[in-house]
């Protein structure tokens, strides 16, 4: 990770990393993915707003568990945790096309901060799109959190921080503190939204759940 890339997640709690995976490896994920939701349905439940999730991919995919020890997530996240990263949770997610109202349910994962960290990081989640994401998709969002602020209710943090809409092609990652407000932005479009969801943590701290 670059000194320049360590400082932007320390101003804003989250971190592109860019495309991480080549069309060949999201050709690979994408397979696994859709035959996933096709032969394990009862592993598959509603969540949110609009989303189906399973988060036993490491029982019925065995494949995506070279996703969590992706050798460019591991070096980003020995740097900013400060020590070896300990799995926690993956769930493979999926949105269909809609026609509703833009929707987004802002919260705070899990025990929220860290404050003893210098990044405040208690837990870190991988966000890996398997399909494009742009304006007229699905995507991830965030309201940029500095570690040296102050933490806010929602409505003052969405004034202060504003809101970030994370888009790129097929095989973009980000990392991103799980205490930072965000939300998947549901909106009207034809297109499915399918993504990676890996959590992580510190070796000696308690684990974030038991869905994995």
């Amino acid at each position: 990770m670059k000194p320049a890339d360590y400082a932007f997640f320390k101003e804003n709690g989250y971190v592109s990393l860019g495309k991480i995976l080549s069309d060949a490896e999201v050709a690979h994920f994408v397979h696994a993915f859709d035959r996933d939701r096709t032969e394990v349905e009862d592993h598959w439940y509603r969540i949110g707003h609009y989303q189906t999730v399973n988060c036993d991919a490491l029982l019925t995919s065995p494949e995506f568990d070279t996703m969590i020890r992706h050798p460019i997530v591991m070096d980003c996240l020995y740097t900013l945790m400060g020590n070896a990263p300990c799995f926690s949770e993956i769930c493979i997610r999926h949105m269909a096309a809609y026609e509703g109202e833009l929707n987004r349910g802002w919260h705070r994962d899990g025990p929220r901060h860290w404050l003893e960290h210098p990044l405040r990081i208690g837990f870190v989640q991988l966000m890996l799109y398997l399909t494009d994401v742009d304006e007229t998709t699905h995507c991830f969002s965030l309201s940029p959190e500095s570690v040296d602020a102050e933490i806010l209710e929602t409505d003052d943090q969405l004034a202060r921080g504003g809101i970030v809409d994370l888009y790129g092609p097929a095989g973009t990652a980000v990392l991103f503190n799980i205490g930072v407000l965000h939300t998947a932005t549901t909106r009207p479009t034809q297109a499915e939204r399918k993504t990676v969801q890996v959590y992580y943590g510190h070796p000696n701290r308690r684990y974030l759940s038991e869905d994995s």
